[in-house]
């Protein structure tokens, strides 16, 4: 199964100082037990391996964790972003103050716990969808202030991207319409209100039923997303709409369950679980004399 390529992460400003937030977070005042145990011109070298199988994922930001913590640290990624690991195997090194590499032990595993965990599970999705023309997708179901690092995950075990936050794509879910009195009439105040907008921004309609699948076609939508529809409901409805207008389900995705919906030919599946249940993936640091 071939993945598709992503773009590496980028470095920015803004992650360099939340990085430096959660190395404030633990260390504190001092790491009393490094200060205590180790001299403070000792120099060492770790490497990180992992202990159970998982795809790695967040080498970028482990490097920057351990150059935030001295800059003088020597690191060095020993497997890329997006690899199949297995228990036993090495992915990254660094190397020089011992006291540095203790100190950014437990942060730099966490960011590549969690990260990895999330490419991991997003993969078992693009597995599942395999042969088929319909790709996994993820929501804005993300740790707040980790959302540009659980997303890009996402990208490296195969997965694809929705709406980054409110402002780069309308989305118009049940409350919305609810609150509009009907999803038609909520199109319609989305059309007036994107009239002074100087980009075109698609447009997305979540559906429960088939006539609101009928007011989403008629309002001319990009994309119209089936909100817990049963897949009876979901074929009745991809024959309403036409081609150019994308297909998305979403509501309780399991791996089981969008292998059997890969059938009926949707565009998109989202699935909130890939960012918000992804249980970690272990990787531990092991000292080694310089």
């Amino acid at each position: 199964m071939a993945v598709p390529a992503f773009a590496p992460l980028k470095i920015t400003a803004d992650l360099r100082r939340r990085i430096a937030a959660a190395l404030a977070e633990d260390i504190g005042t001092g790491d009393v037990t490094t200060q205590a145990v180790v001299g403070a011109r000792e120099r060492g070298r770790a490497v990180i391996l992992a202990r159970e199988r998982g795809i790695v994922c967040g080498l970028p930001v482990v490097a920057e964790v351990f150059m935030a913590a001295d800059r003088r640290l020597r690191v060095r990624c020993l497997r890329q972003e997006g690899d199949a690991v297995d228990e036993g195997d090495e992915v990254f090194e660094v190397a020089g103050s011992l006291g540095a590499i203790l100190k950014a032990e437990r942060v730099a595993l966490n960011f590549l716990q969690r990260l990895s965990g999330i490419a991991t599970l997003t993969r078992r999705y693009v597995e599942a969808l395999s042969g088929s023309k319909t790709r996994v997708f993820d929501t804005r179901k993300t740790t707040p202030l980790w959302r540009d690092l659980e997303k890009y995950a996402v990208r490296v075990g195969g997965g694809c991207n929705h709406r980054f936050g409110l402002y780069d794509m309308v989305l118009i879910k049940n409350n919305h319409a609810d609150a509009a009195g009907s999803l038609a009439e909520a199109i319609r105040r989305v059309r007036c209100g994107l009239r002074d907008k100087r980009r075109r921004l698609r447009v997305m309609a979540e559906v429960r039923n088939l006539r609101e699948v009928r007011e989403a076609v008629a309002g001319g939508v990009d994309m119209i997303m089936f909100d817990n529809l049963t897949p009876t409901q979901m074929r009745q409805a991809l024959r309403e709409i036409p081609s150019g207008v994308q297909t998305e389900a979403s509501g309780g995705m399991t791996v089981r369950r969008v292998r059997a919906l890969a059938q009926l030919g949707l565009d998109r599946i989202s699935v909130g679980a890939l960012t918000h249940s992804a249980p970690a993936i272990d990787f531990s640091l092991r000292y080694r004399k310089a």
